[in-house]
């Protein structure tokens, strides 16, 4: 094979993968006129079209998945076969991409981050604030951060927190004014801060357990946010009670300005944990931040 075949079809795959000829020239470091001009070029010599192409999509044609399904675990080996060579040397290097809700990376990620470049400054590490539950080999990341009761059966999960908890707080001056719920079928009864879910849209229903006794609450919303700032400082000022991370809410409850509730219907569940592919190959890098993540308790 020409170095120019090798090239066009290398540019096909990337096409194919990114779903959109932009993202793909983004990731190529070309124009997208030359791509674009670079996949013309392998189609007529191909004598068959391998892309559809519209005005707001790109995707395979019949031929061209076909192609596609062929060539790209073949540039995927080359790809790591290449990483892996270059890992031979002392000091790793390549990138970690790792999609994760960003209050994950406030609480856990930031001290393993810094402690790990320090150690292995040749190492790119790129963290994606999501909050929503992101398919991480479309979307082309190494790994991802969920809690313990949403992973995905087929994925490979290594836990990087210990349990967590819910609170439920409010400010003194809102309890005074409205009175402090005892059980969670009263906070219909009060005004509540919520949260809209980034991947389905609705609002995130309260959960409760006690016992063997669960309840889950969807209260009069006051107020709709999507950032849990937001909702710490709206609870702060009165305006309502919030559900949220016990770890968010600490250095508030300590120093008196919330003030929490519904404590004991609050049951520990599973922390966060990093999770990727079974299938996937682990590079040294990637190993190497594995077990600087990992928890290993109290």
């Amino acid at each position: 094979m020409s170095q120019e075949n090798f090239n066009d079809l290398y540019a096909f795959v990337c096409v194919a993968q990114e779903g959109s000829f932009t993202k793909a020239a983004a990731r190529l470091n070309i124009s997208q006129s030359a791509l674009s001009q670079t996949v013309r070029n392998l189609e007529q010599r191909m004598g068959i079209r391998l892309l559809s192409r519209t005005t707001r999509s790109v995707a395979t044609t019949h031929a061209g998945e076909r192609l596609f399904i062929k060539l790209a675990p073949l540039f995927e080996d080359v790809t790591q076969e290449l990483q892996d060579i270059g890992e031979l040397r002392d000091c790793p290097r390549g990138i970690i991409r790792i999609t994760t809700p960003e209050h994950a990376i406030d609480q856990v990620l930031w001290p393993v981050v810094k402690r790990f470049m320090d150690k292995y400054p040749d190492v790119t590490v790129e963290l994606n604030a999501d909050n929503r539950l992101v398919d991480i080999v479309g979307e082309r990341f190494d790994a991802g951060v969920r809690l313990g009761e949403m992973l995905a059966k087929d994925m490979v999960a290594m836990p990087i927190t210990p349990e967590l908890r819910i609170a439920v707080t409010a400010s003194a001056a809102y309890l005074a004014k409205h009175g402090t719920p005892s059980h969670p079928k009263e906070l219909m009864q009060h005004r509540c801060i919520n949260w809209r879910l980034p991947t389905a849209g609705g609002l995130l229903p309260w959960e409760f357990e006690r016992g063997s006794e669960k309840i889950n609450i969807r209260p009069n919303n006051s107020l709709i946010l999507n950032t849990s700032h937001a909702g710490i400082q709206a609870a702060l000022d009165g305006m309502g009670i919030f559900y949220t991370m016990e770890e968010k809410i600490v250095p508030y409850l300590n120093d008196g300005r919330l003030v929490r509730i519904l404590e004991d219907w609050c049951q520990p569940f599973p922390g966060f944990y990093l999770y990727y592919p079974s299938r996937h190959h682990r590079s040294q890098a990637f190993s190497l931040f594995l077990e600087e993540l990992r928890y290993r308790g109290e």
